[in-house]
């Protein structure tokens, strides 16, 4: 490559890369940042950033300490991985280049940081511009790990094999598939297990991370290989390395899922070792192999063969749930902190949307399933996904320190899951084991041990709740009274246990029991969550609203004291808690429903909300829970929700205008940050659930004078990147469909076409993203409601509107909730299309028969067979393959609570088919005989033959 850089220049450079990652001088650091975004314009920028990157000394004229060169050669590494992330088809391809020789020679390194560095920008490289615009990377890596001329140093294979695992974990399809006849996964493979046999530990390590990428995977290199690998694993088990070790247990746990068969006949053998890993010193392996525990009780199966073993692993979990004195020394000094605000830090995002999934079963409100907020045991998804290997160190070192284990994936979470799974699968047993533990540690004088045995009772609560019933008349008064516990961690616990034997508690029916018990444990929760501390508080809050699920409309004696304390929480809470109070506002409002409307509980709920509505600023995350509280409030007041709804509306509108007009700046300039999307998410479904809740002409006026124009909004999200934006403006578009389509009918030429757009399975289907059906779901819903409306109107996109929704009702990898929503959009087309759809019935007769078999009544299903019988009514002669499969459903067809006029509509199409048919069909009654006696009886009964 004939390039080299200017020696001013690079100084100048290399100044400014020192200087940015400085965090003494502010200033120095300001305006080096400031020059570094500037030098991004120069054509040459990743020329010299890679050359910096790869060169292991300064250049001559550029006198600075090693540390110095170091930090130069990070930011260099750093800011040339993200332009190529950003910007990878504007760089020319002379950079490309000259980026592709200077990699191989940052993996082969000395310094480990640095090797990293590389493999992160060869990731990137392969992520933008696909794994054959760099073919020879493979097979030069390959050849530093695989060492055959003896002269390769031990950095460069640590550094190959690093950069092997990081691109086998973004490009695992892709290696898995055929290109020109091979698939590269063939090769690999085998060449990875033979680098576990490498006397270095990093990289028997790294090449176990490679292959755990495949492990879950049934792809033919691995069920090739699978013995193989099974014998190094074996081999691996007592390597003197804890991370090696660490990636034997995580090759067990996956597969367990791929391969359990082969894992049999060796269970013995496994279980000891898992037990020993677990007991270990080291928490990140004992933590790995805990998890074989729940993998292998998840399974549909092997979970059996663990039955000899129970008495063995249980009391290793159970030693496994009890503070460490590490955490303890973290936890320790817990105390009243009601009063201190949260750290930026400690808020961190546990917003898990309840997406109004629309659908055959859902209906016009949808579904959705209430989050579970404060488990004693959930893995916590790291947020932070822009972060690689090697790139934290710095950042590390200002968080100081050590993590919470209340806010990581545990050792003592990770038994406690795995008790519960066992607990679900062989009941009784396990309680019996852990019983004596709880009769010795629930009234245990030291607090971890009183913990943990708390910890224990409700971790076993839904897999053994009939053999604990009779122990709980003795055990929840216990448990009541260690809510006043003198330890937080104590009074925590006790919340989620009770939480998880609420359910037994609100199922009480007789009066006397209902006071002994539930009352003061429903009590009992709410006064936690006035805790004076902030985490009983959380715990507080996420055991109502787990007992507002399981309680559900038993709880509307209490609304009024439940509203009071909501309240008061609300002018109590700092900004981490009332993101699970408005959980717990939300289920409240989706269990008990109108009851919420009556006007004392309204008129104490409304303005504790409205007063937050007012106070949180629109780029506020506290939105997001906000908003989707509001969501459910607004459908359980209905029409009552008219006082507050105008504002709220307009400044949903206003929040999704503003987030559309900073997605367009930040793809305009790449230097801008693109907002969150979850503020389009919850404004739209928010706008949805005003729309639903209602009376329409009220819901009418609020569209017509929306300012900007709502439609045109709903346009923009229709088409938005992210699938999560998409499904919400689905769903919103056919809530408009069904209560404002005198609005909607204007815009929908322009909105139809890209509605049809997103039905196309084509990219979907390769990417196996079940965000994306999701989307295709609301469309196919919202298509439907839209025919119902637009009647002929609709004959301009009929013909490919039948092509889509046959596309997928006939593919079996569309998941069923799809298949069944397209049908019923597609039944409903043909109620005034039939003309346009009944030339092609054979084509789709036997799939939308088959789908509707699947499709519990409901009047979107009746709508749909009502359009189908009017298709089939109008060619009827093309039903001949499918017409006895027809004239079954007919005759098994149930209306259940249908209402008239849609009953006795549908019962006339289908009468008038019969009639048709008998006039067709010289021998009718034989060709009835045909049918299953009771569908023969059905069909008598209910129609004129």
């Amino acid at each position: 490559m004939d390039w080299r850089p200017n020696e001013e220049s690079l100084r100048t450079l290399a100044a400014c890369l020192k200087d940015s990652l400085s965090g003494f001088n502010k200033a120095a650091q300001k305006q080096a940042e400031i020059m570094l975004s500037q030098a991004k314009a120069n054509p040459d920028i990743n020329n010299y950033l890679a050359y910096i990157f790869s060169s292991p000394e300064p250049p001559a004229g550029l006198a600075l300490p090693p540390n110095d060169w170091h930090l130069v050669r990070s930011s260099a590494a750093i800011m040339l991985k993200n332009n190529i992330k950003s910007n990878y088809k504007q760089i020319p391809e002379t950079s490309i280049a000259l980026i592709k020789l200077a990699v191989p020679l940052g993996i082969q390194d000395q310094n480990s940081q640095i090797r990293n560095y590389a493999g992160n920008i060869a990731t990137e490289m392969v992520r933008r511009g696909g794994l054959y615009s760099w073919p020879e990377l493979l097979q030069d890596l390959l050849k530093l790990l695989s060492n055959e001329s003896g002269q390769v140093s031990n950095e460069a294979q640590e550094g190959a094999m690093a950069a092997m695992a990081k691109i086998c974990e973004d490009n695992t399809k892709l290696l898995e598939r055929e290109h020109n006849g091979q698939r590269p996964l063939n090769f690999m493979l085998p060449k990875f297990i033979q680098a576990t046999k490498s006397p270095l530990p990093k990289v028997r390590t790294y090449a176990l991370t490679a292959i755990n990428v495949f492990t879950p995977r049934k792809s033919q290199a691995m069920l090739n290989s699978i013995d193989d690998l099974l014998q190094h694993l074996f081999f691996l088990s007592e390597d003197p390395v804890a991370d090696v070790r660490r990636q034997v247990c995580r090759a067990f746990v996956r597969l367990v899922e791929t391969r359990p068969d082969k894992l049999l006949p060796h269970l013995d053998g496994l279980v000891e070792y898992i037990l020993t890993q677990q007991q270990g010193d080291d928490e990140d392996l004992a933590c790995e192999a805990a998890e074989f525990w729940l993998s292998v009780g998840e399974h549909d199966d092997l979970w059996r063969n663990l039955e000899p073993y129970i008495q063995k692993i249980i009391p290793v979990l159970l030693q496994c749930m009890v503070y460490s004195p590490e955490d303890i020394a973290v936890l320790g000094g817990e105390s009243d902190d009601e009063d201190e605000e949260d750290k930026e830090q400690d808020i961190k995002p546990q917003f898990a949307k309840k997406n109004l999934k629309r659908g055959a079963g859902a209906g016009a409100e949808g579904s959705a399933e209430a989050s579970q907020n404060g488990h004693a045991y959930e893995k916590l998804a790291s947020m932070d996904d822009d972060l690689e290997e090697g790139e934290i160190d710095e950042l590390d070192e200002e968080d100081g320190g050590d993590e919470n284990p209340d806010e990581k994936w545990t050792l003592r979470k990770c038994s406690a899951a795995a008790l519960d799974v066992f607990a679900t699968d062989f009941g009784g047993p396990v309680f019996n084991s852990i019983l004596p533990y709880l009769q010795t540690n629930l009234k245990h004088q030291d607090w971890p041990c009183r913990e943990a045995a708390v910890l224990a009772l409700g971790a076993v609560a839904e897999g053994c709740m009939d053999v604990v019933v009779p122990h709980l008349p003795e055990l929840i008064p216990y448990l009541i009274s260690l809510l006043d516990d003198p330890e937080p961690v104590v009074r925590t616990i006790t919340c989620w246990t009770l939480g998880r034997y609420s359910a037994w508690a609100a199922n009480l029916r007789d009066p006397a029991q209902q006071q002994t018990y539930f009352v003061p444990l429903m009590d009992g929760i709410l006064r936690k969550m006035v805790d004076k501390n902030k985490k009983v508080q959380e715990a507080g809050a996420s055991a109502m609203a787990n007992l507002e699920e399981k309680a559900g409309k038993h709880l509307e004696p209490f609304c009024g004291p439940i509203i009071q304390q909501y309240v008061l929480c609300f002018n109590k809470y700092k900004d981490k808690n009332r993101w699970i109070l408005y959980d717990c506002v939300q289920t409240l409002a989706e269990h008990i429903g109108p009851v919420l409307a009556r006007p004392e509980l309204c008129g104490q709920l409304m303005p504790a909300l409205i007063d937050r509505w007012q106070k949180v600023p629109d780029q506020s995350r506290e939105m997001f829970p906000l908003l989707e509280c509001l969501s459910y409030v607004a459908i359980a007041l209905g029409d009552a929700f008219t006082p507050y709804a105008e504002p709220i509306f307009a400044r949903c509108v206003n929040i999704i205008h503003q987030n559309l007009e900073q997605t367009l700046a930040a793809n305009n300039n790449p230097e801008l940050d693109q907002p969150d999307k979850d503020f389009l998410v919850t404004s739209l479904d928010l706008l949805s659930a005003i729309i639903q809740a209602l009376d329409n002409a009220k819901a009418v006026a609020l569209v017509k004078n929306s300012q900007p124009a709502f439609f045109e909004l709903l346009s923009f999200c229709m088409e938005d990147p992210a699938d999560e934006v998409q499904q919400s403006a689905y769903a919103l578009l056919g809530d408009c469909a069904k209560f404002v389509f005198e609005q909607l009918e204007p815009f929908l030429p322009s909105i139809l076409p890209i509605l049809l757009k997103r039905l196309d399975l084509e990219n979907i289907l390769d990417e196996e993203i079940d965000s994306s059906f999701s989307v295709v779901n609301n469309a196919c819903w919202s298509a439907g409601e839209i025919a119902m409306q637009y009647k002929k109107g609709m004959a301009p996109f009929a013909q490919e509107l039948l092509q889509r929704f046959l596309e997928i009702i006939s593919n079996p990898g569309v998941p069923p909730g799809v298949n069944e929503n397209a049908a019923i959009a597609l039944g409903r087309l043909g109620l005034d299309n039939y003309d346009i759809l009944a030339p092609h019935l054979p084509k789709f007769s036997e799939e939308f028969l088959r789908a509707m078999d699947d499709i519990d009544p409901t009047e979107e299903k009746a709508t749909a067979f009502k359009g189908f019988g009017i298709v089939v009514a109008h060619n009827p002669q093309a039903m001949e393959k499918d017409l006895l499969r027809f004239f079954t459903s007919i005759a098994r067809y149930r209306d259940l609570k249908l209402q008239n006029p849609i009953k006795q509509e549908l019962h006339e199409v289908l009468q008038n088919v019969l009639n048709i048919y008998r006039q067709l069909i010289p021998q009718f009654n034989d060709f009835v005989a045909q049918l299953q006696p009771q569908d023969q009886q059905a069909l008598k009964a209910t129609y004129v033959l």
